[in-house]
């Protein structure tokens, strides 16, 4: 479920106003929510790169916690390479990267017989392998990849065309946030809340993140606040409202 971009910006304000610091502008709040939205995204994949460095862990999720496993599945989706017009060639049979995706946790190549994972390798070690002797050249059973500025190099082979850049089946990856924004109109100079606006977009995080969102709007704002504080306000915006719903 999404964070409501409304309720934490009625947050941020109630917290600002507490502290007597003066108003947030829309835009001012948008610049700054779209900052915490990325710094937190970020926050997942140095967790992941934390876990990865365990000796044993293989898999994207191996020994991750359920909440981070919930929040990273959040941006996690499938693009068949083939059909989709982001997937742009390049010089060499190679393709370009879709601006939207972040991070790429999983590449598959379907050899006519199997659908098998190509190996993701740093650059050094690709080149290794495409340049070594028949025993760790690549083949279309043991393809490998490598991504480098955005271009995504995969490649196969037989025996009689060996180093082949061939195109995946499928490529399993983390997209970036959509960028957020509170959304509104104006009337008699005050700035109105508008959830039809095309400009409204809610946060795309884990509804869990929702403090952890309005303490850093603030720090971004050059307000500090104690997470605890942050909550009580929280809650009492949200008696509030609970109060106004039953009248």
């Amino acid at each position: 479920m999404a964070i409501s971009i409304d309720t934490v910006y009625q947050r941020v304000l109630a917290l600002a106003n507490k502290e007597q610091r003066g108003y947030i502008t829309p835009q001012e709040f948008n610049l700054y929510a779209n900052q915490a939205q990325q710094e937190i995204f970020e926050q997942y994949f140095y967790d992941l790169n934390q876990q990865a460095r365990i000796p044993g862990n293989e898999y994207v999720y191996a020994d991750v916690d359920d909440i981070l496993e919930e929040k990273l599945q959040i941006f996690e989706n499938t693009d068949a390479v083939g059909t989709i017009l982001g997937y742009t060639a390049v010089p060499g049979g190679f393709r370009s990267l879709p601006p939207y995706i972040y991070r790429v946790s999983k590449i598959e190549y379907n050899n006519g017989t199997n659908t098998v994972d190509c190996e993701i390798l740093k650059t050094s070690d690709f080149n290794d392998c495409v340049n070594g002797g028949p025993l760790t050249r690549p083949n279309n059973t043991r393809p490998i990849a490598n991504i480098r500025k955005n271009i995504m190099r995969v490649i196969g082979g037989t025996a009689l065309n060996p180093n082949t850049a061939i195109t995946p089946t499928s490529l399993i990856y983390f997209k970036k946030p959509t960028q957020v924004g509170w959304g509104y109109v104006v009337v008699g100079l005050k700035a109105l809340y508008d959830s039809t606006s095309p400009a409204t977009i809610d946060f795309e995080l884990h509804a869990s993140e929702e403090t952890e969102l309005v303490y850093k709007i603030l720090k971004y704002a050059g307000i500090t606040f104690k997470n605890p504080e942050v909550v009580q306000v929280g809650q009492a915006l949200e008696q509030g409202q609970i109060q106004q719903e039953k009248q």
